[in-house]
């Protein structure tokens, strides 16, 4: 691998002349953060600061990345079936690195399918199919702040790739000398010469019926001039959310106009996550001012989204991703039964670190729940292997704690796009019956119980935080008896493989009292993250006990 400091040279020597300014002025600690490793390449495929260096992204590590992916294509794949779909989204260098992934793939033979626009995410799961690609490539840092990009790898089922498929790319690319490796073409070359291609208008079209087909109202009309606000976060959520409502007779939409246009920058949110209050922020203001009666907001690949909606007493109340994901939970199942379109053995798909209390919800509609690891491409090879079985419409929803839903089986990932489509029907359903969604959410409270999630995210960034982490869930496997003045009841670690489900860095410890917490790493941040389950009689109750035991978990981690 080499030095920190022979490897710096040889970027000095070889690397773009793009990135030769910032490579000149690095400090001696700049230089070990950029080179001390390789960027890390896993099932979430790069993500990291965007500069110069082996551990950030840039043209090199991307064209290392594709030239990698493109040997495991050429591996495993007969010639006429070669194919890949590339999108990207707003982000600083997003279609820079778009057109670079398209260039090494048309180079080694296989036919690059770009958009010829920004894309949302389930936009390249939906084209990955629909073209019947090898594999696929999003590049985006999903809700990361500015500096960050990344480059998501999708298999040919439309699902982000499987741990095996990651280890075998890596291996491609661990062969591969970062400069002398790619092999690459010009995009305008490309182009010209047929190898690299748009892809086609009507793929967008089918992805957007795809979304609307998702409707539940039947028959039935509802007024659908409500009252919405919407912001896509400075990302590519504006064209693909605005037609799918606009077409479906949503006539009340108004954008955040500081937020309305792509901007990598993000100038107004610089943290661009619908779950965190600044993000939403405009938006709340927007909606205070015109007096709408909702909130959405998409993070900028348009795979979460948030929402907001305002209470009797005027003001709005951000809701949570398992609030939000329990509202779509009983209203689907609620109107497919009375849509007659309930499946036989219908099926709940969510992760370990969502809410339990959905599953309170779908057995008493009858429906199976099924829970995979963290990650919403466990919840795509649910839907690829019960189609394999013949079985796909079993499945009626999946969601994850942190804001991504899907209704359907036309895409493999988590859809925003859809999302916002059917909280705005859910949301004028329920005021044609005289319900908002804050008395719908309390009545579903009283139904099943309270229960309080939280997530707690703790930051380590660096060479010395990476190792950090490691020691701190080394530490939380050696016999922990107790978080606080909680008593560990039992520990689950799903680092051998438990319940069929793959090995992973997890540990969820079980409270007395009911109280649960989950601990992983993050696959795409320097961050553990840390997921609290309350159960207690009101919310007063659990707001209380989770601050105490946030409290201990914090002292824990320090």
């Amino acid at each position: 691998m080499g030095s920190v400091e022979n490897r710096y040279q040889q970027w000095l020597q070889h690397a773009d002349a793009s990135l030769q300014p910032e490579l000149r002025a690095m400090d001696e600690g700049q230089k070990e953060d950029a080179f001390y490793r390789d960027l890390a390449f896993g099932t979430g495929g790069l993500r990291g600061v965007i500069g110069a260096g082996t551990n950030r992204m840039n043209i090199h590590t991307v064209a290392k990345a594709s030239q990698g992916l493109a040997d495991y294509v050429v591996k495993h794949f007969p010639e006429g079936s070669r194919r890949i779909a590339v999108s990207f989204d707003s982000r600083i260098l997003s279609d820079v690195f778009a057109r670079t992934a398209c260039g090494v793939f048309a180079q080694n033979g296989i036919e690059a399918w770009i958009y010829p626009q920004l894309m949302p995410t389930p936009c390249l799961s939906f084209a990955v199919r629909a073209l019947q690609c090898a594999a696929g490539v999003m590049v985006t840092a999903s809700h990361n702040p500015a500096k960050y990009n990344g480059y998501k790898v999708y298999g040919p089922d439309g699902c982000q790739i499987t741990t095996k498929a990651a280890a075998e790319i890596l291996a491609e690319i661990e062969k591969l000398d970062v400069f002398a490796g790619p092999r690459r073409m010009d995009f305008d070359e490309g182009i010209s010469r047929g190898l690299i291609r748009y892809i086609p208008g009507d793929v967008y079209t089918d992805f957007v019926e795809q979304v609307k087909k998702e409707s539940l109202l039947g028959e039935e009309t509802v007024d659908k001039n409500v009252a919405i606000v919407y912001s896509p976060l400075n990302g590519t959520g504006l064209k693909p959310v605005l037609r799918a409502l606009k077409e479906s007779g949503y006539t009340h939409v108004t954008v955040v106009r500081e937020q309305e246009q792509p901007d990598g920058h993000f100038p107004t949110c610089p943290y661009p996550n619908p779950e965190i209050r600044e993000a939403m922020q405009l938006g709340l203001e927007y909606a205070q001012r015109l007096q709408a009666e909702l909130l959405l907001a998409t993070d900028p690949d348009c795979d979460r989204c948030g929402i907001a909606v305002r209470a009797a007493d005027g003001d709005y109340r951000l809701l949570s991703g398992n609030e939000t994901g329990m509202l779509l939970l009983d209203y689907v199942c609620s109107r497919r039964l009375a849509l007659h379109r309930m499946p036989a053995r219908p099926i709940l798909v969510k992760t370990i670190v969502t809410t339990d209390m959905a599953e309170r919800i779908a057995r008493h509609y009858g429906v199976e729940t099924v829970n995979v690891l963290t990650g919403f491409k466990f919840i795509g090879e649910t839907i690829g292997r019960l189609e394999e079985k013949g079985e796909k419409d079993r499945y009626i929803f999946g969601f994850e704690e942190s804001y991504g839903y899907l209704s359907g089986t036309y895409v493999r990932d988590k859809d925003a796009v859809n999302a916002a489509f059917l909280i705005c029907e859910m949301f004028a359903w329920y005021k044609q019956q005289g319900v908002t969604l804050l008395e719908k959410l309390n009545e579903l409270y009283r139904q099943y119980g309270y229960c309080l999630n939280t997530l707690h995210s703790f930051e380590f960034d660096g060479a010395a935080g990476f190792e950090r982490m490691q020691g701190i869930m080394a530490a939380l496997r050696r016999d922990l008896r107790a978080i606080g003045e909680w008593k560990v009841e039992t520990v689950r670690d799903y680092a051998p493989g438990i319940d069929g489900l793959p090995p992973s860095d997890v540990l969820k410890f079980f409270l007395e009292g009911g109280a649960s917490i989950v601990v992983r790493p993050s696959g795409t941040e320097p961050k553990l993250k840390t997921y609290i389950s309350i159960q207690a009689p009101d919310a007063d109750a659990a707001k209380q006990q989770e601050e105490a035991l946030a409290g201990a978990l914090t002292a824990l981690m320090q």
